[in-house]
């Protein structure tokens, strides 16, 4: 229902508690405001989200003062956008953001010069004109002189109204210029920081690790300051380009809500733009400060294949006395998002990997993070590092070959102590001194090119025993 365009809060009267805390009783407020009738969230990666709200106002012809309240209170107040559905020739002549919210000391603040009663905790009453409320509360008596008094002294203070300038929750108003009177549909958008999504994804691995289950859930995290209430949830999966983002500070208040995952598919996949979007196909609340879990992915049986791989660029290396490097063997798990794999697309997010032990329990094996992948890659997961294997790495030779060439070689020994099991470990080489390089010698001669610049071996090793890759590289410029 719509009103004048003045908005009044009266205060009868307003309490302070020990602990500084309050109460203030309001008289009926005179706002033009109703609830949404429809709400569109729409959650980027990047700590903001999109909000579209459908609200029905009764406006009169000419200009009417129209007021929302329920807003985030971090909503980027700039990005607001006012369209009335019924009235296109309706004009938004003004637009305000308030967020001076009402609070003891605001009161106080705002209160110097005016009469105001304050009853202290031993019940004694001072009564007369507030002249300081910053940090002490200093009275000027009716009858003269004038009263100090502590904030820890302080049971109750009284007002006559609420200072102007004050509101008990942050608000937007319109001035909107109608060309016509009745009810109106209103679309309302904005922007908000402190609501942003990421995905999580817990896999397990066979114990033979020839396959893996993996489900995933999108992660959504509320401290926008509101509450969304039955909300058609959509999440972007991508990087969107901001402009001098700005650092908000995080909570320590957090509530994890998980929804249990149903045998229907409860969020539906699609391209939008460049991005990907998911689009949960039900009404969704998401509550102030709350984190809410949704699974979107469940997939069984997936093909998987465990790999050992020595990268000279990965791992905590140790040099020898040999003047060799030595460092661990890292595992590895990789599977495909292909109609093969997991037949799907995976936003970035964390991986926590977990594999059965002989008595059937499953036991944490190792946490990674991905990338967005599209479906039909390889995904690649570091689990950890074997126990078991390690390697050494020695630049067996360096010589400059003019102002043009370099020639470099280098030696790998790889050692198996497991007693029962061969493997196949992957040795990578990266040749990052100049872009042109020609390999001279390597044996065992076959290996792999994975990029310009990487190339691979894979050496089979017997149990208990171990293996050498050698090779020399030469560079021109």
């Amino acid at each position: 229902m719509f009103r004048k365009p003045i908005l009044a809060l009266i205060i009868l009267s307003a309490t302070i508690l020990a602990g500084g805390a309050f109460m203030i009783t309001p008289t009926p407020a005179s706002q033009a405001q109703a609830q949404p009738a429809s709400l569109d969230l729409t959650v980027y990666n990047s700590n903001i989200g999109l909000v579209k709200e459908i609200r029905q106002f009764e406006l009169n012809t000419g200009v009417n003062q129209v007021v929302v309240t329920d807003v985030p209170s971090r909503i980027i107040p700039e990005s607001v956008h006012f369209r009335s559905l019924d009235d296109p020739d309706a004009v938004v002549l003004e637009q305000n953001y308030e967020y001076d919210i009402v609070g003891s000391q605001k009161l106080l603040e705002k209160y110097v010069d005016q009469p105001i009663i304050v009853i202290t905790q031993e019940g004694s009453k001072h009564e007369g004109t507030l002249l300081s409320g910053s940090d002490d509360i200093i009275i000027r008596k009716e009858e003269g002189g004038v009263d100090v008094l502590k904030y820890d002294q302080v049971r109750q203070f009284s007002f006559p109204a609420l200072p102007e300038g004050l509101i008990t929750k942050p608000t937007l108003k319109w001035l909107v210029d109608a060309a016509k009177a009745g009810k109106q549909d209103v679309e309302i958008a904005f922007l908000t920081n402190g609501v942003t999504w990421e995905s999580n994804y817990v896999l397990v691995l066979a114990q033979d690790s020839s396959q893996l289950d993996l489900s995933g859930w999108i992660t959504l995290d509320n401290r926008s300051g509101a509450t969304y209430k039955d909300a058609r949830l959509k999440l972007v999966a991508g990087e969107i380009n901001r402009v001098q983002p700005t650092p908000q500070p995080r909570d320590d208040y957090l509530y994890l809500e998980m929804a249990a995952a149903p045998k229907a598919p409860q969020v539906e996949q699609r391209e939008f733009a460049e991005y990907h979007l998911y689009e949960i196909p039900r009404p969704v609340t998401i509550k102030d400060n709350q984190t809410k879990q949704i699974q979107f992915l469940n997939a069984h049986d997936v093909p998987a294949e465990k790999i050992f791989v020595f990268d000279n660029w990965s791992g905590d290396f140790q040099l020898t006395d040999s003047g060799a490097v030595q460092g661990n063997v890292r595992v590895k798990v990789r599977f495909n998002t292909g109609a093969k794999g997991v037949n799907a697309q995976l936003p970035a997010g964390v991986v926590r990997m977990y594999q059965p032990d002989e008595d059937g329990s499953p036991l944490l094996i190792g946490e990674d993070r991905i990338d967005h992948t599209p479906k039909g890659e390889d995904v690649t997961l570091t689990v950890g590092e074997a126990f078991d294997l390690v390697g050494e790495r020695k630049k067996t030779g360096s010589k400059r070959l003019g102002d043009d060439a370099w020639r470099e070689s280098y030696e790998i020994t790889l050692r198996n102590h497991k007693e029962d099991q061969d493997v196949a470990i992957h040795v990578v080489e990266h040749l990052n001194r100049w872009a042109n390089w020609e390999i001279i010698h390597a044996s065992p001669q076959e290996f792999s090119l994975l990029n310009s610049n990487t190339i691979e071996w894979v050496v089979h090793i017997p149990a208990g025993g171990e293996a050498t890759v050698s090779y020399t590289v030469e560079y021109t410029r």
